[in-house]
């Protein structure tokens, strides 16, 4: 391994992706100092979704059990349409679902999963945690890395990884690409308890609803405690927004069109919490020297394939792999030749699902409706093989 003597891996950003680094990193005995800007470390967020590629990291990563423990599998994709209340199709997730991608779905809450990393890099030797770290840019010479921070202190290591998510510092200075792509979609969070939940709906599923210009999810987390609901819809909303409280009238403006049993799960929300979409196009520059990009900050992807957190993952799985193999050189350009691709499909795709599944109306959604509903179980399978069945690693 030809990281450099003496200096360990720098890593911005102290979120899943970050510590999932740290992790990668201290399972192939290469030793990290993560620099996260807050002055905890915390995730914010409500319940995110994970596929099968995700339990496939976690056990590469060293935290499979703990993730396993606190996760809750769900036994069904399940689409409904929010105009008529009625099942489109679904993905059957249980036993020959995980037979064929060798683990199951699960859906968690977000803060439960950093917790399952963040306790893992606090017991580990190798990974050291920094917070009021927010690294601002960097320095790099033949031999080394130094992140500089905003409070004026100086951190040398021998790679610095920016995991820094959607708003990188680290990214400008690699790619200088300016802000991200505002998508117009506007997504409210909330999480209720679950006997607040209309009690025909407490289905073990993750739940879509697909309605013209707006979608409802939903689906149980925490050991079955609450549910976790997750409305958007398009109304061209211009500039970023991220955790601003609103109010219930303002949510329902989005919904007045749909099925009075689809509005009806929304009336259970409370503590509505607004975030605009936002996401880039994919940029192949993730590498300069000695400094990589990782997660949101090399990828930032729309909500609509539930694959922001597990592609994170996945970078930290290759990303470490890549560098017990290599010299740091050759061991980024892998990483990033070995990762761009898939992650670029998955942005793209994410933005497809949105336009075509999530939010269609009229004849477009007729299609999908009919298009969706012929699929058998095996070519639903087929169809999500190549996202499943990987684990981001290569060679």
């Amino acid at each position: 391994m030809g990281c450099g003597v003496g200096h360990p891996v720098l890593i911005a950003g102290g979120g899943i992706g970050g510590l999932a680094t740290a992790m990668g990193l201290a399972q192939k005995g290469i030793p990290s100092i993560l620099l996260e800007k807050a002055s905890s470390l915390g995730e914010i967020g409500a319940g995110i979704q994970l596929g099968p590629n995700a339990f496939h990291a976690f056990d590469y990563l060293g935290v499979g059990e703990a993730a396993r423990n606190m996760a809750v599998y769900v036994d069904q994709l399940r689409l409904m349409d929010a105009l008529t209340a009625e099942e489109i199709t679904h993905i059957d997730l249980r036993e020959d679902f995980r037979k064929r991608f060798g683990n199951p779905y699960a859906v968690v809450h977000r803060g439960d999963l950093h917790g399952v990393f963040l306790r893992a890099c606090q017991e580990h030797a190798l990974v050291e945690l920094r917070v009021s770290s927010e690294v601002v840019g960097y320095d790099q010479d033949g031999s080394s890395v130094t992140a500089r921070l905003a409070n004026g202190e100086r951190v040398t290591g021998s790679l610095l990884i920016g995991a820094d998510g959607l708003w990188s510092n680290v990214r400008k200075q690699v790619i200088g690409d300016g802000a991200p792509r505002v998508s117009g979609h506007t997504t409210y969070r909330s999480v209720i308890p679950t006997e607040q939940m209309p009690e025909d709906l407490r289905w073990n599923a993750a739940t879509l609803w697909a309605g013209p210009k707006c979608h409802i999810v939903h689906y149980p987390l925490s050991g079955w405690k609450v549910f976790n609901l997750v409305v958007t819809y398009h109304n061209d909303a211009p500039e970023p927004v991220a955790g601003k409280p609103v109010s219930d009238d303002e949510v329902m403006q989005g919904f007045g069109h749909v099925h009075e049993r689809a509005r009806e799960i929304i009336r259970h929300g409370k503590n509505w919490r607004l975030w605009v979409l936002c996401d880039r196009d994919p940029a192949e520059r993730w590498v300069d020297g000695r400094v990589a990009l990782l997660g949101d900050a090399a990828h930032p992807m729309l909500q609509y394939f539930a694959q922001g957190a597990c592609q994170a993952m996945e970078d930290a799985v290759c990303l470490s792999h890549m560098l017990a193999q290599h010299d740091f050189a050759t061991a980024l350009e892998r990483y990033r030749a070995q990762r761009f691709p898939r992650t670029a499909r998955v942005q793209l795709m994410s933005r497809a699902i949105g336009e075509h599944i999530y939010h269609p109306a009229g004849e477009h959604a007729r299609l999908r409706n009919a298009i969706m509903g012929a699929k058998t179980q095996a070519e639903w399978c087929d169809d999500l093989a190549w996202l499943y069945g990987g684990t981001g690693l290569g060679t």
